[in-house]
């Protein structure tokens, strides 16, 4: 069975094809710029590797575009599209909905509910969702939401302290999100480990989340009704209080769509250091003496720190503590600031071992460490990927 994974940012477009029946990567690639004038796009295909410029004006002729290198005579691994027994899509919300769902109008209609909550990432789903339905009419199209991963979060966990019909009526609550990624580092714990553990998984990346794993489901997570809260994110703000709105709308003379904008795009590691988002960036203006991207440095991994630190009070204590994303799996600095001074927590580091992990599987912890520290680099495509196939067999 082979399936396709698509996983769709505002203005890019990236994927993985896979044969489930062993769970071999066949291709993958990606569209970015979409909707400029030209958009790079790359394949990979085995040893071939092709880039080049095409025209993307939207999400649908991005995917139409990669299907068309997919199916190439000389190039492509696929005879035609119809070889595609589903598209899974790494969907991230909708009202009413969770867990693996198959892509139906009802369930679009209930991703735009949840728009204004999630603007970088419904609506250009919803958008290439639709457009993909129409072309594609005989491949199923499945939605395998994020949220699914936290549904067994403990009621105590769920509630904001708001009006409760606010909850029962709107959807307003927690969630967790990054629950691909987090879902992954729990299934690969367990193969490593043999059973189930008390896992504390840092999604570090551009978007940037801390969940606490028991009996293989999320508990807790740092990421409550959107992905602008928890931690410091690359653009995003976290978490924020919002009784600075009204004040800062009459401050800056804005709106207030105006300034949740600028909250979602121009805050976070970006707004707090003025250098970039990439913190990759941010040491490096760090190490020349900037204090704005100190600052936004410390900021990022006291944040980490306090959501490890409730992970360990829900769970009570930790068999596992794991890093992974962009950050979590390349940035050492990042990981050794963030178990600085846990040694009477059991979390102690092993600064060799850590500073030769770069993006690959390693453990970090010391022996004498009570917790296992690990980098585990992440894979939701295949997560989605299982997850699609799972709900294709069952139907």
């Amino acid at each position: 069975m082979k399936i396709l994974v698509a996983n769709l940012g505002s203005t890019s477009f990236k994927y993985s094809l896979y044969d489930m029946d062993d769970e071999r990567l066949m291709a993958r690639g990606r569209v970015e710029r979409i909707g400029e004038a030209s958009s790079p796009c790359q394949i990979v295909i085995g040893d071939f590797k092709k880039e080049e410029n095409v025209s993307a004006p939207d999400h649908g002729v991005a995917v139409r575009e990669c299907l068309r290198q997919l199916t190439d005579p000389e190039q492509g691994c696929l005879k035609s599209v119809e070889e595609i027994a589903g598209v899974g899509f790494k969907a991230v919300f909708a009202k009413g909905f969770s867990g693996v769902q198959p892509v139906t109008e009802e369930l679009l209609v209930a991703m735009e509910e949840f728009n204004a909550v999630l603007p970088a990432h419904n609506p250009p789903y919803v958008r290439a969702m639709r457009m993909l339905r129409k072309a594609l009419p005989d491949i199923p199209l499945v939605a395998a939401f994020e949220t699914g991963f936290h549904e067994h979060i403990p009621t105590r966990n769920r509630y904001y302290g708001v009006p409760f019909e606010w909850a029962q009526e709107y959807g307003v609550r927690r969630y967790g999100f990054h629950g691909a990624s987090h879902r992954y580092i729990a299934t690969r714990c367990r193969e490593l480990f043999g059973e189930d553990k008390r896992i504390i998984s840092c999604h570090l990346g551009g978007s940037s989340s801390v969940c606490a794993i028991a009996d293989g489901w999320s508990r807790c997570s740092s990421m409550g009704g959107s992905p602008q809260t928890g931690l410091l994110n690359n653009n995003r703000c976290g978490d924020f209080d919002p009784f600075w709105c009204s004040y800062l709308t009459k401050k800056l003379n804005v709106s207030f769509d105006e300034l949740l904008q600028t909250l979602a795009t121009k805050s976070g590691l970006l707004g707090l250091s003025g250098v970039s988002g990439d913190v990759r960036d941010i040491r490096a203006a760090k190490d020349a003496g900037d204090e704005r991207a100190k600052l936004a440095l410390e900021v990022f991994v006291g944040d980490v720190r306090r959501y490890v630190g409730a992970s360990l009070v829900e769970l009570g204590g930790a068999d596992v503590l794991s890093f992974a994303g962009g950050i979590g799996e390349f940035r050492t600095d990042v990981r050794e600031a963030v178990v600085e001074g846990l040694e009477e927590l059991g979390i102690v580091l092993d600064r060799e071992a850590n500073a030769k992990a770069m993006g690959v599987e390693t453990k970090i912890s010391a022996p004498n460490s009570r917790v296992q520290i690990w980098v585990i680099p992440t894979n939701e495509e295949i997560i989605v990927g299982r997850q699609t196939k799972e709900l294709l067999e069952k139907r």
